[in-house]
């Protein structure tokens, strides 16, 4: 490690660097963001490389631990565990825990030192999850388990119990928040990136619609319960103001249709009316007809 730059110091500017990138886009930093890295006293240092899933900046040294972690847009999201886990799994660098990789994760465990987790939620788009700490390492599963604690170093009251419970909350909420990230990826890719009812194709403004609701029992971010959505359209559909029905076919609310008012209305809603548009070309990635029917009672009702 080079005088100049230790490795607190770099931590807490990644940490508020990361903070800031996301109060600036929200869960969708671009990638050319994260490339520019942080500045300290003249040393522009990198903070991720996008090819590679854990990374330890050269200025810490041979010995140094690691400082992030990133799970790529091209991953099936196993690394992730369910919500009411309360901890993130993050796999081993190949499978000989010995790998410099997986040894400088396992610095930062051991000297219980604060990573940043970046997930890509779209090709070239991130959202940050930090600070994460490495909490455990399972060399027979080759992964290691990790868990969110927004609070740390902020004063949070560090007797164990508290610290475990406060950090299963965080992990939880942000488990949920990447399931849906990912829920949202699998069902545009099997949209192929359009909207089912429009054909936008600007996935800036595509959503995944569930048709069972989170809280239903049948309601799994699947993609089989999925419809793939621009933000107007998906907007309208849990609003009830159009309904999709157990054919695939769009109907428009009546009171819609008879009023009177812009462009947007007329050609973005009225129009759609009777539309049978995009559907995933594989049959089983298709919306499940019962689970149409059951939310088309809903809409028919509204």
């Amino acid at each position: 490690m080079t005088e100049s730059v230790t490795d607190s110091e770099l931590r807490a500017v990644t940490l508020a660097r990361l903070h800031h990138l996301r109060d600036s886009f929200g869960g969708r930093i671009p990638r050319a963001a994260l490339m520019e890295g942080v500045t300290i006293r003249g040393h522009r240092i990198p903070i991720w490389n996008y090819q590679k899933g854990i990374f330890r900046p050269a200025v810490l040294g041979p010995d140094g631990a690691a400082l992030s972690i990133q799970t790529s847009v091209a991953s099936p999201y196993d690394d992730l565990h369910d919500p009411d886990a309360g901890t993130i799994l993050y796999r081993y660098r190949g499978t000989d825990r010995r790998h410099p990789d997986n040894v400088a994760l396992r610095r930062a465990m051991e000297r219980e030192l604060p990573l940043v987790y970046l997930v890509a939620v779209d090709p070239g788009f991130y959202d940050v999850i930090a600070p994460v700490f490495v909490t455990g390492d399972t060399p027979k599963d080759l992964a290691f388990t990790m868990s969110v604690d927004q609070m740390a170093g902020l004063g949070a009251n560090q007797d164990p119990v508290a610290t475990t419970l406060r950090r299963e909350y965080a992990t939880r909420a942000v488990l949920q928040r990447l399931h849906q990230q990912m829920f949202r990826r699998v069902v545009l890719a099997a949209y192929r990136e359009q909207c089912y009812v429009c054909r936008l194709r600007h996935v800036e403004l595509l959503d995944a619609a569930h048709i069972l609701a989170d809280q239903h029992p049948m309601g799994a971010p699947a993609v089989t319960n999925g419809l793939g959505m621009c933000k107007i359209h998906h907007s309208a559909y849990d609003a009830n103001i159009i309904g999709i029905d157990p054919d695939t076919r769009v109907h428009v609310r009546e009171d819609i249709l008879r009023e009177k008012d812009g462009p947007m209305l007329k050609h973005g809603l009225q129009e759609m009316a009777g539309c049978r548009l995009v559907l995933p070309r594989k049959p089983d990635l298709r919306p499940n007809p019962e689970f149409l029917a059951e939310r088309f009672e809903g809409f028919l009702a509204a």
